[in-house]
């Protein structure tokens, strides 16, 4: 008997030994498959063909005639009411419109836990525009100094956040809800009022930061109470999720301006703060993500389309693997589409499946 078990004891280290081998071999190939990806940047959703937007301009003109019929009654506007369908304006906004709102989340295709560093609450992302691989970490919800890695595979490799760079920022963050974007940090600050500031990475400089015109706010989600205004980039640029006392059972969106930082459009959405863990924006479109206050598996349950493309009842329920607690933050990088994922002090990448708006 003592025999056989040094003898299982010799397998079994054997098996353990091959298993370490196979495992460090797949760690290598995820790393090259990234490294891949990194160079082939993901097809941005600004390609429409012309049987896309002739579905789109026949879409649009029967919504414009239910709507028109619903307010005058319908049968009255049968005769003599042609010249309010006319093809070329409704094209013409529609083609406006779809400047580059095509694609929508079909699944999560794949995830990666790339690390455990830092606290329970946090944001993580790539500079979101064209021209940088750099990494920064927005480590807690009220800090001052961001930690610049030049790749993800140096923060992947580095010892907690031995291989950064110290970035400092005149004044703390607040929150979680903010992005990198052309070699720009656009964080948010908040004493009485909330401030959007954007911070110059290169130059080590504020280029500009406005007070955000909105009063008596409040958190934007209601399981991330630390959080009042969320940034957020797309194909089309820079978003503000936020929310007011006067609508404060919903959460609101507007379109910004990365240059200027001036509002360009506000809406008020369907999508309730109660249980909200994080958004994102793809497409112009706003994905809500929900959990419980015992943390369960995360769930896109709300969307909102500023193109009125998709509604809730169209889009489909997306479901995040379960893993530790709830999101802190998700930022979405339109370059490869990937979401960048703070989940309890884990650094995760969520791999995105994507399908055209009118296939849903």
């Amino acid at each position: 008997m003592v025999s056989q078990l040094e003898s299982l004891d010799k397998e079994k280290e054997t098996i353990r030994m091959t298993l370490d081998g196979v495992g460090t071999r797949v760690d290598r190939v995820e790393r090259e498959l990234d490294y891949l990806e990194t160079q082939n940047s993901a097809q941005p959703c600004v390609d429409v063909d012309d049987r896309l937007i002739e579905q789109q301009v026949t879409l649009v003109k029967e919504k414009q005639k239910a709507k028109y019929f619903k307010l005058t009654g319908g049968e009255r506007c049968l005769h003599g009411c042609a010249h309010l369908y006319s093809l070329q304006p409704i094209g013409q906004k529609v083609m406006d419109d779809m400047n580059g709102v095509c694609d929508m989340i079909s699944s999560i295709k794949a995830m990666k836990i790339l690390k455990r560093v830092g606290g329970p609450k946090g944001m993580w992302t790539k500079d979101t525009g064209r021209t940088s691989g750099k990494v920064y970490i927005f480590n807690g919800t009220a800090e001052d100094t961001i930690n610049e890695f030049a790749t993800v595979q140096d923060f992947t490799r580095s010892l907690s956040f031995s291989l950064s760079t110290d970035l400092k920022i005149p004044s703390s963050w607040k929150g979680t809800g903010h992005v990198v974007y052309n070699n720009h940090v656009y964080y948010v600050n908040q004493a009485e009022e909330i401030r959007v500031i954007k911070f110059d990475t290169e130059n080590k400089s504020v280029t500009d930061s406005v007070v955000f015109p909105v009063q008596d706010h409040v958190p934007v989600y209601g399981l991330n109470p630390e959080t009042v205004m969320d940034l957020a980039v797309d194909e089309e640029g820079l978003w503000a999720i936020y929310a007011t006392r006067q609508n404060e059972r919903y959460i609101s969106l507007a379109k910004m301006d990365s240059n200027s930082l001036d509002i360009e459009q506000m809406w008020d959405t369907n999508c309730p703060r109660e249980n909200a863990e994080t958004a994102f924006v793809i497409c112009g479109t706003l994905y809500v993500v929900y959990n419980t206050k015992q943390p369960g598996r995360s769930r896109v349950q709300c969307v909102f389309d500023v193109n009125d493309l998709v509604t809730n009842e169209e889009a489909p329920l997306v479901y995040f693997p379960k893993r530790y607690s709830f999101h802190s933050s998700l930022k979405y990088n339109p370059q490869e589409q990937l979401l960048y994922a703070w989940d309890d002090g884990y650094q995760i990448l969520y791999k995105l499946s994507m399908k055209k708006k009118l296939e849903i």
